[in-house]
């Protein structure tokens, strides 16, 4: 698989994302649906079932295959505790990707979101040769921005209302981080 596995911690595994993560997804969606209500885009109750990450996972697998994303699970213990994703990749002059992630309530202040962030960043180098790679947040999702600054992104702007999330069409703190100068191929 383009994605690859990493160690994120001790006893934190990344992987890229399989058929069989649905029942964990689901569980591990469940077991977060607070932690993440702030931060995530309206959820139907069917997301939180075992039939809906089914159903979800085979929209990321069918868009992994089309070279459209990269989808990974962090893994500790049998549990899924996280999840990244390179998505909306774009190949020619652009060069690019939207990254995305999300760590366990339990997990927070581990740097799984740190690790897992350079672990992708380094596939969008290595493996899939973007020059780029974007990142958004809320405003005051400060804990994600020191992430992207950690791992060397750049804040570029604001988007006004970019996404609907919890409610309502939400601004967001848009990072950048330039992977190479290599010439688009």
């Amino acid at each position: 698989m383009i994605g690859g596995e990493a160690t994120l911690a001790a006893g934190v595994l990344m992987r890229p994302v399989t058929p069989d993560d649905a029942h964990a997804l689901a569980r591990a969606h469940r077991r977060n649906r607070d932690h993440l209500a702030p931060w995530d885009p309206d959820r139907p109750e069917a997301f939180f079932t075992t039939e809906g990450q089914a159903e979800r996972i085979q929209g990321q697998l069918a868009e992994a295959a089309a070279g459209r994303a990269v989808q990974w699970v962090f893994v500790d213990g049998g549990e899924i505790v996280g999840h990244a994703a390179l998505s909306n990749i774009v190949l020619g002059p652009a060069r690019s990707a939207i990254l995305g992630y999300w760590t366990d309530a339990e997990q927070t202040g581990r740097g799984l979101a740190s690790a897992a962030t350079r672990h992708a960043c380094e596939v969008a180098d290595t493996r899939l040769g973007l020059h780029r790679v974007e990142a958004g947040t809320l405003l005051h999702n400060t804990a994600s921005q020191r992430v992207l600054v950690k791992c060397g992104f750049q804040e570029y702007g604001v988007a006004p209302k970019s996404l609907y999330i919890n409610g309502a069409w939400r601004d967001h703190r848009l990072f950048q981080k330039i992977l190479n100068d290599r010439p688009a191929f």
